[in-house]
C-alpha cells in the first residue's frame, strides 16, 4: 500500500528537522532520497531512508536532542497505522471492533445506519468504510472522535462528505481548526479541511442513542491530550477509553495539547472507577480486555515509572542517564514493541516530573 501524502509530509518534516544541524548537504540528500523513494512507490525504501539518515544524524551530531531523536515513533506509526490489516470482531449487541487502522475503531449498527467511534487514518478511510459496511450492512451516518489526533480523525472529511455528522469534545474542534504543533512528533499539523471539523461539540458530557443503547460521552481532565473523551455503552457495559488506556503498550503523551503523565495516571484511575468485573474495555491501542486487571496494570506501570523517573531526576540525572538506567526494563519486552519505545516513553515521563 502506498503511503499517503500526509504521512510522507509528516515523515519528511521529521527527517529534515532532525538533520538540519548537520548542514544543507545532508538535509538536501534526505529530502531527495525520500522523494525519490516516494516517486518509485516504494514505502519500505522511505522507511529505510528515514531510519538510516536519522541514525547518521545521531552519530554525527550527538546533542541530547539527537540522541533521543524519535525515528521509531515515525517509522512504527507508518508501519502499524498504514500497513496492518484491518480486523473486525463482534463484541455483541451489534457492536463491532475494527482494529489495525491506527486507533481501535468501534462501529454500532442501528436500524438503518451505523455510528462510528473514531475514523482512523486518512489514507485508509475507503477501506475502513467497506469493512464497516461488511459488518453492519448499513451506511455510516455519525462519527464520534475520542481525541483530535490523526489516527482518530483522519477519516473525518471523507465520511462527512459521504453524509456523516461528526461529534467530539470542543478541544478536538479547536485543534483541528488551526495549525497545531506537536513537539513530541516535531511536527505542525496543518488545519484540517472544513469537512473534517466536528459538526457538534460538547464540554463535559453528552448522550447519544443508537440501536436501543445509551452512549454516555464524558470528557477526561487533560490526560493523553486535552480533548480526550470516553464512550460508555451503559446497557451493554462496554467502555471505549480512547487513548487514556493503551493495553500493554507504552502511551504517547501529547504535552503540546494538554497531556501529561500525571493526567494520564488520573485518567487511568477514572477508568478503573467506571468498570466492573464484567465490563468490556476497549483501549485506544492494544487488545480489548474485560474487567479491571489490565487497567490496573496500566495504572501501576505508569505510576511506578513516574516514581522512579522523578526520583532519578531529583538526583540531578539527565534524560540520557535516566534512559540508561532502564527503569522500565521489567516491561520493555512486551510494552515497548508498539507505537512507543521505552526511550520515547521515558522521555514523556521525564518531561512531566
Amino acid at each position: 500500500m502506498a503511503l499517503s501524502t500526509q504521512t510522507l509530509n509528516f515523515a519528511l518534516a521529521i527527517c529534515t528537522k532532525k538533520l538540519s544541524s548537520i548542514g544543507d548537504l545532508v538535509r538536501s540528500s534526505a529530502a531527495t532520497a525520500v522523494l525519490a523513494a516516494f516517486a518509485n512507490n516504494t514505502p519500505l525504501a522511505i522507511l529505510r531512508c528515514l531510519l538510516g539518515l536519522l541514525i547518521v544524524a545521531a552519530v554525527l551530531h550527538p546533542s541530547s536532542e539527537c540522541q533521543i531523536a524519535r525515528p521509531d515513533v515515525t517509522t512504527k506509526a507508518i508501519a502499524q497505522f498504514e500497513r496492518k490489516p484491518l480486523q473486525t470482531t463482534s463484541l455483541g449487541d451489534d457492536i463491532y471492533l475494527l482494529a489495525g487502522d491506527g486507533a481501535n475503531i468501534v462501529a454500532v449498527a442501528d436500524r438503518s445506519s451505523t455510528l462510528l467511534i473514531d475514523s482512523g487514518m486518512e489514507s485508509r478511510t475507503s477501506e475502513l468504510n467497506s469493512a464497516v459496511f461488511s459488518a453492519t450492512h448499513r451506511p455510516i451516518t455519525e462519527v464520534i472522535n475520542t481525541n483530535w489526533h490523526f489516527d482518530h480523525t483522519g477519516g473525518n472529511e471523507w465520511l462527512h462528505q459521504a453524509g456523516a455528522s461528526i461529534l467530539a469534545h470542543e478541544n478536538t474542534r479547536k485543534h483541528l481548526s488551526v495549525d497545531t504543533r506537536v513537539e513530541g512528533w516535531v511536527y505542525t499539523f496543518p488545519a484540517a479541511p472544513a469537512g473534517a471539523i466536528p459538526t457538534t461539540v460538547f464540554q463535559d458530557e453528552h448522550t447519544v442513542h443508537a440501536n436501543g443503547s445509551t452512549l454516555a460521552l464524558k470528557r477526561y481532565e487533560p490526560a493523553h491530550t486535552d480533548s480526550d473523551i470516553s464512550v460508555h455503552f451503559t446497557e451493554a457495559d462496554v467502555l471505549h477509553t480512547g487513548d487514556t488506556f493503551w493495553n500493554r503498550n507504552y502511551p504517547f503523551i501529547d504535552y503540546s495539547t494538554g497531556g501529561s503523565i500525571d493526567g494520564q495516571i488520573r485518567a487511568a484511575e477514572s477508568n478503573l472507577a467506571k468498570v466492573s468485573a464484567t465490563t468490556i474495555v476497549i483501549p485506544g491501542h492494544g487488545e480489548v480486555s474485560t474487567g479491571k486487571a489490565d487497567l490496573t496494570l496500566f495504572r501501576d506501570v505508569l505510576a511506578e515509572t513516574r516514581e522512579k523517573v522523578a526520583k532519578l531526576k531529583k538526583q540531578g540525572r539527565t534524560l540520557e542517564e535516566v534512559i540508561a538506567a532502564k527503569p522500565t526494563v521489567a516491561h520493555d519486552a512486551e510494552w515497548g514493541q508498539g507505537f512507543q519505545t521505552p526511550t520515547t516513553f521515558l522521555t514523556w515521563v521525564y518531561q512531566g516530573v
